[in-house]
């Protein structure tokens, strides 16, 4: 198996990476949640063996993040705490298995082969398009035949929500739930705005207009 460790701590990760190896599995070690973040989107592995406490990024941020980006590779989460709420609380973030500190290397080998064992679900899309329209969710680059466009944040989620759900029609209500995370109508054109800029960038320099507005009803991204 492939393997990555993600552990500041130098005896505990060397310890855990040294024996694995033995074992016959190939390893990557890192010790700080940004270089760990970066190898864990970047290579296949088998299972990530993550610590909780890391300088720069933290566990629970790299497991939300590659969770909210659609990797669905095991995570087993390293953690001096040991308290039934923070078991939950880790599960809740992403991890697929809890092991708390200290712990006897059979053990986290045992979960390590567990866990490469079970059946994973297909990875999800990182990359949406729609004709000539690409948008890549992990390194938030939106393109257009080949053209970089510049979106802000909220740009971004709408254009993203308007992918998802390719030639379906999106209601203003639909949108403001969505992508605003408003569940009333604030009585404010901010959807028709956000819609016209996202339009500005997308659809006016090219050819071919992507979004179109369903009178009545909404805006759909053409299939």
């Amino acid at each position: 198996m492939k393997l990555l460790i993600v552990e500041d701590d130098a005896t505990t990760g060397s310890y855990i990476a040294r024996g694995l190896r033995e074992e016959g599995h190939a390893v990557d070690l890192v010790d700080n949640g940004r270089e760990g973040l970066i190898a864990a989107t970047s290579t296949a592995y088998d299972v990530v063996v993550l610590d909780r406490m890391l300088p720069e990024v933290d566990g629970f941020t790299i497991l939300k993040t590659l969770r909210g980006a659609g990797f669905t590779t095991p995570v087993l989460l390293l953690t001096a705490l040991s308290e039934v709420e923070d078991r939950i609380e880790g599960l809740q973030a992403g991890a697929d298995d809890y092991l708390a500190k200290p712990f006897a290397f059979g053990e986290l080998s045992a979960r390590v082969a567990a866990l490469a064992r079970r059946p994973q679900a297909l990875e999800a899309e990182t990359v949406l398009r729609a004709g000539d329209l690409e948008m890549n969710l992990i390194t938030r680059k939106v393109t257009r035949s080949g053209v970089e466009i510049d979106l802000l944040p909220r740009e971004f989620a709408l254009l993203e929500h308007f992918l998802r759900r390719k030639g379906r029609v999106q209601t203003r209500t639909m949108l403001l739930e969505s992508v605003w995370d408003i569940g009333f109508d604030p009585g404010t054109n901010v959807v028709e705005t956000h819609v016209s800029r996202l339009r500005a960038k997308v659809d006016k320099p090219f050819e071919r207009a992507l979004i179109e507005t369903v009178r009545g009803s909404g805006y759909r991204i053409v299939a």
